[in-house]
């Protein structure tokens, strides 16, 4: 037996408890993982919020879609992308059902070897904001050379997504509160304050123009000023502004008529994990919380801007 977390209603952290629940021996080409850190993620809450429907035929509802931990039990057959996994595997596998848990049995083909320079609480939080950043800068056709405008570039997906685009040549303005803007400038991005006089402050950042923007915002300010300044819309890449559609901008994600990006993000991890390990991405600091404590965790993941990454940490 395992413990877990699930959402037995819909509605807010309070609807989530604490239960006790099977874990299957693992099949052909599965593996059991003994549970490290579970990273907490915006989707995570949506599931059980009622943003993606309110059925009761899906409840309960098990929470995780990613985890970092220990192979404890290998089925038949039992490959991952980086060849075959043994019992003792320190790993992360993503994207997981059930992950918020002590143990989760999971299909070999999402595991991949967790680097031993990172923490259980950073390889769990790794994937899902990294496929998502990975799968954007690739969707706007990043290059060397192009300036790149990040629409929330102090949050998982964008601060990423700035390394990402750096890392491929280009320069990159990102927009952020003041307070965050340290940490852009110490990756070598220019910071921008967002709001009123945006587009102003982004010519005088980018004289020479903008070729790519990425927004992990979705705000109708971020896409607003992104077609101001960037020629092709096709080049201006959303994972969160599905409202505006008919603009023409590249929307990607599990969104209504979004590129889902299925075997750019399922590789992602090839390019993201090396780069962690090597200390050429700079990762949210990691903010963790007992696996009995999933609701307070969604309490400050519900507020919005919790400042790091959160992670669900089982008692060892």
């Amino acid at each position: 037996m395992a413990t877990a977390v699930v959402a037995a209603a819909y509605g807010g952290p309070e609807v989530l408890s604490v239960v006790e629940a099977e874990v299957p021996s693992p099949g052909p080409g599965e593996v059991t993982i003994e549970v490290r850190a579970a990273g907490v993620n915006p989707v995570d809450y949506k599931l059980y919020s009622g943003a993606f429907g309110s059925s009761p035929d899906n409840l309960p509802v098990r929470l995780g879609l990613e985890v970092a931990g220990v192979i404890t039990e290998v089925g038949p057959d039992a490959a991952g992308p980086s060849g075959p996994l043994s019992v003792g595997d320190e790993v992360i596998a993503y994207p997981t059902q059930g992950g918020y848990a002590t143990a989760v049995t999971v299909p070999a083909k999402v595991v991949v070897p967790k680097p031993r320079e990172l923490s259980w609480e950073q390889a769990s939080g790794l994937l899902l904001a990294g496929a998502t950043a990975v799968h954007a800068v690739a969707a706007a056709k990043v290059s060397p050379g192009d300036t790149v405008l990040v629409h929330g570039g102090s949050g998982a997906v964008g601060l990423l997504a700035v390394q990402l685009s750096l890392a491929a040549g280009a320069k990159v303005v990102a927009t952020a509160s003041e307070r965050n803007q340290t940490l852009l400038r110490e990756v070598g991005a220019v910071p921008v304050t967002y709001g009123p006089g945006l587009l102003d402050r982004v010519k005088q950042a980018a004289p020479s123009g903008v070729n790519a923007a990425i927004d992990a915002v979705g705000t109708d300010e971020a896409i607003d000023v992104s077609l101001a300044l960037v020629p092709e819309p096709s080049r201006i890449v959303s994972i969160a502004a599905f409202h505006r559609a008919d603009t023409g901008i590249m929307l990607i994600g599990n969104g209504p008529g979004a590129d889902p990006g299925t075997e750019i993000r399922a590789n992602a991890w090839r390019q993201l994990l090396p780069l962690a390990a090597s200390g050429k991405l700079t990762l949210l600091p990691a903010k963790t919380y007992p696996l009995t404590e999933a609701a307070q965790a969604h309490t400050v993941l519900s507020q919005g801007h919790p400042n790091g990454k959160l992670a669900l940490v089982p008692a060892q």
